[in-house]
């Protein structure tokens, strides 16, 4: 999350970032599956634009380090 300014969407510099949060609830999809631990969901920050409104999300360090070995991510 080096150069998260300006946004890619319409180049404001109001970029406001979460705290991290768990990629999954009760009430939602599981955004990051498999690249958490047991009983430990994957974790993410949201990056929101206060000009268009656009929100990034960014994987923990843990998540990210898992996603290579995962049988359930295919690269690009």
């Amino acid at each position: 999350m080096n150069s998260l300014s300006p946004c890619p969407n319409c180049g404001s510099r109001a970029l406001y970032r979460s705290e991290e949060v768990e990629a999954t609830s009760t009430h939602g999809p599981n955004i990051l599956p498999w690249l958490g631990r047991f009983l430990h969901r994957a974790r993410m920050s949201l990056v929101l634009c206060q000009g268009c409104g656009l929100v990034r999300l960014f994987a923990d360090a843990e998540a990210r380090a898992k996603v290579s070995e995962s049988k359930k991510w295919k690269p690009l």
